[in-house]
């Protein structure tokens, strides 16, 4: 196992190097970089200004070059600088660090990465670890409080599903649970906050962030209870996204175990239905789910709660990714991508890892 995970450790380093680096190509041929933005609002400003001093059609004027040439030359690549003093072009370029070739801008991203340096924001002026850590504990509690509950709903659910496979029990809570995988967790959003929210019925719970306004004075326990009023309606929404696929892989699970060879010997042992099913069924058939425990964890903080953030208003890491795309603020976006991925790789390194604890006769060496 020491060798088997030694070499995942190694895979790291070039899986990370290629998703950073086919990341970084597509980005340099998107438009509406950071140079662009700028540039817009300068030209945004200049054309203000000239409506509000009567300078007819509000455009920005043509300055002059220091040398006397027209500063509306040829060697501007980005569309949108016409009319802007190249000087005041290549100094913007200067300021978000787009003065140097793509090469080496991309090594020196690199190298921050090997020391764990993920730069600055372009637009925050605030170090990207910062602003993670900032961000950190609101996409956590997202991801642990919906994780949590939905493996203790789905594994229940699932076992009883397996057992009374066939009854009408299994039946309307497979619509249910249809229902559940069918529609996309940000309708759930839409239908809560408009259900529940204040938006056209009842207001029972709040529709922004994870606290009320002066929380920080009161309490630890009217904190508490203040936090947990707020996540309710988000974590709602992520455990109705996710409980679906857990709940069908459960009885699928026991299902098949239920039909193995060893558990008819153990019934015509005269063991009862519940050591049966929990002595010897229970152990098998969970081992892929609660293996996968880390990577659901990791799925769901990183990407299911993206939109529920945006709906919530929750300051977490979703949001964070979603302006900084909107923006282009590639120091982030870049930042963070590097951070979900390497977290992902470790966490698929911990489920295997989690095979051999939960069932010792798992040897990946054997799979050499």
């Amino acid at each position: 196992m020491s060798s088997y995970l030694l070499r995942r450790l190694l895979l790291i380093v070039p899986t990370l190097f290629g998703i950073i680096l086919i990341n970084f190509a597509i980005v340099q041929f998107a438009p509406g970089g950071p140079v662009e933005q700028m540039i817009a609002e300068i030209r945004g400003q200049g054309q203000t200004m000239g409506r509000l001093t009567g300078d007819g059609g509000g455009e920005v004027r043509q300055q002059s070059s220091p040398s006397g040439s027209s500063s509306e030359g040829p060697t501007s690549t980005y569309r949108g600088a016409r009319g802007l003093d190249p000087a005041v072009v290549r100094e913007i370029e200067r300021a978000f660090g787009f003065d140097k070739p793509a090469h080496v801008r991309f090594g020196e991203m690199l190298w921050g990465y090997m020391r764990f340096d993920l730069g600055r924001s372009l637009f925050r002026d605030r170090p990207v670890w910062d602003l993670v850590i900032e961000k950190l504990p609101v996409s956590i509690s997202l991801g642990l409080w919906s994780t949590l509950i939905i493996y203790l709903i789905s594994i229940p659910l699932g076992i009883r599903k397996a057992v009374r496979d066939g009854s009408r029990f299994d039946l309307w809570t497979s619509a249910v649970v249809l229902v559940g995988y069918a529609i996309p967790g940000f309708l759930f959003a839409i239908m809560l906050v408009v259900l529940f929210a204040g938006g056209s019925f009842l207001q029972w719970f709040p529709l922004r962030g994870l606290t009320s306004s002066g929380s920080e004075g009161w309490p630890f326990w009217e904190r508490a209870l203040d936090y947990a009023w707020h996540m309710v309606l988000p974590t709602i929404t992520l455990v109705i996204g996710g409980f679906a696929g857990l709940t069908m892989l459960t009885k699928n699970s026991f299902l098949e175990e239920i039909n193995k060879q060893y558990v008819l010997t153990a019934r015509a042992k005269g063991a009862g239905e519940t050591r049966v099913l929990y002595g010897h069924v229970f152990r098998n058939a969970m081992l892929i789910i609660i293996a996968g425990f880390p990577a659901a964890f990791i799925s769901i903080l990183f990407t299911g709660a993206l939109l529920v953030e945006i709906i919530f208003s929750l300051d977490g890491l979703g949001l964070l990714g979603f302006e900084s795309a909107i923006r282009r603020d590639y120091p982030v976006m870049f930042g963070t991508l590097y951070i979900f991925t390497l977290l992902g790789l470790i966490m698929q390194i911990v489920s295997d890892f989690t095979y051999t604890l939960v069932d010792p006769r798992i040897d990946f060496e054997a799979r050499r």
